[in-house]
């Protein structure tokens, strides 16, 4: 696989040539209109990857701080997408913050603690997106409303729905599938999220346990049709 490339920003042609890298290897094409975006609370906003016109927009509607859930890139180098992301918050007075959830693979008890932190520490109100902003999105949404807001995992776990194209049935929904095993154990025992992570959670058994439950026709329809990351 190709590295990504290193954009220069400050030249004209650099810049259209980033943009184009956007609109066509990162499907950026389909998210003109379409953006995903729903307020959860008061203070955050989910959506799915936005073009620089879009962060400057949502910099005018008063977002103080963007979460990029995708992380730095493939190989830990900044995509174009990425590039032209810190670039606009830069240029719009907004902070900018990478973290990194997975799709595909639950969290870690690292990954929760850190992200418990994260959201107690960015100035909002904010906005958090992944690509498409149907699962990255989704867990990001549940710790927040969970860690921030206090609510219950499973009240907090609607931001794993169809109407932000979460498809539970697919290799996604181990998310789902992490969320109800904890909630399962906790019935009983009475930990909270990052205890029971602690103490009880083998991130690879559980995966490899929901495997044989996702169902073929859904993970062509995440994997091959709607191509998500």
């Amino acid at each position: 696989m190709a590295k990504p490339r290193k954009f220069d920003l400050s030249s004209p042609w650099g810049r259209l040539a980033a943009h184009l890298d956007m609109t066509w290897r990162d499907h950026a094409f389909l998210r003109v209109w379409w953006t995903n975006a729903s307020w959860i609370s008061d203070e955050m906003v989910r959506s799915n990857q936005p073009w620089p016109f879009q962060i400057r927009a949502w910099g005018r509607r008063g977002i103080k701080t963007f979460v990029n859930l995708r992380g730095a890139g493939k190989q830990g180098n900044a995509e174009a997408f990425l590039q032209l992301e810190r670039d606009a918050c830069a240029r719009a007075g907004i902070r900018h913050v990478d973290f990194t959830l997975n799709s595909r693979a639950t969290p870690t008890a690292e990954t929760l603690r850190e992200a418990q932190a994260l959201f107690s520490s960015i100035d909002y109100p904010a906005l958090m997106h992944c690509k498409s902003g149907a699962d990255r999105a989704g867990i990001g949404a549940v710790l927040y409303l969970h860690f921030r807001k206090g609510e219950p995992i499973d009240r907090a776990m609607r931001m794993l729905g169809l109407r932000y194209g979460h498809v539970k049935q697919g290799k996604t929904g181990v998310l789902d599938h992490f969320f109800e095993s904890y909630l399962a154990h906790s019935r009983v025992s009475g930990l909270s999220l990052i205890e029971w992570a602690d103490r009880h959670y083998d991130p690879e058994a559980l995966k490899a346990e929901f495997q044989k439950k996702s169902k073929w026709w859904a993970n062509i329809l995440v994997d091959k049709i709607l191509n998500r990351e």
